[in-house]
C-alpha cells in the first residue's frame, strides 16, 4: 500500500465547486473589463467628435462675422465707381479681393441664385410679375453664402409671379 492520501468524493465535489466558482468570477471580471474598455473607446470617439464639431462651429462663427465686411466693401466699391478717385477704388478692390480670397480658402462659397427659387438656400423677399418662368429668381437683393454644406446666410431674392397672378392683379 502506498501512503498517498486519498481524496474523497466530497473533497472532489468541493474542489470542483470552488473551481467553477472561481471560473465564473473570472468570467464576470473579464466581461466587466471588456464592457469598460468598449465604454472608454466610445467616450474617446465622442470626445474627438465633439472637439471637431466645436472647432467647426468656431470656424463657422468667424466666417459668418466676416461676411458683412465683404458686403460693406462691395457697397463701397459701388459708391466709389461713381466718382473719379481711381486710386481709392483700386485700394478698396484689393481689400475686397483679399478678403474674398481668404473666405474662399476657408470654404465659403456663394449661394447659386440663377434659375428656380431654392427655399433651402434662398429667401424670397418679394415676388413681381415677370416674363420669366414662375418661381424663377429675377433679382438678387443680397448674396447668400455657404460654408461647406451649411448655409450661413440665405440669398435674399425677388422671384417671378405666375401669369395667373398677373391677370388677377390687373
Amino acid at each position: 500500500m502506498t501512503d498517498e492520501p486519498r481524496i474523497t468524493d466530497e473533497e472532489q465535489v468541493e474542489d470542483s465547486t470552488d473551481l467553477s466558482s472561481v471560473s465564473k468570477e473570472r468570467d464576470e471580471y473579464l466581461d466587466a473589463l471588456q464592457r469598460l474598455k468598449a465604454e472608454f473607446d466610445n467616450y474617446r470617439k465622442r470626445v474627438a467628435r465633439d472637439q471637431q464639431e466645436l472647432a467647426a462651429r468656431a470656424h463657422e462663427r468667424l466666417v459668418k462675422e466676416l461676411v458683412p465686411i465683404l458686403d460693406d466693401l462691395e457697397r463701397a466699391l459701388e459708391a466709389v465707381a461713381q466718382h473719379e478717385e481711381a486710386q481709392l477704388e483700386e485700394g478698396v478692390r484689393l481689400v475686397h479681393r483679399s478678403l474674398g480670397d481668404l473666405l474662399t480658402r476657408e470654404g465659403l462659397t456663394e449661394v447659386e441664385t440663377s434659375g428656380k427659387f431654392e427655399p433651402h438656400t434662398q429667401e424670397s423677399l418679394l415676388s413681381q410679375p415677370s416674363d420669366e418662368e414662375e418661381g424663377s429668381v429675377i433679382q438678387v437683393l443680397q448674396k447668400g453664402y455657404k460654408l461647406g454644406d451649411r448655409v450661413l446666410r440665405p440669398a435674399r431674392v425677388v422671384i417671378s409671379q405666375g401669369s395667373d397672378q398677373q391677370a388677377s392683379d390687373g
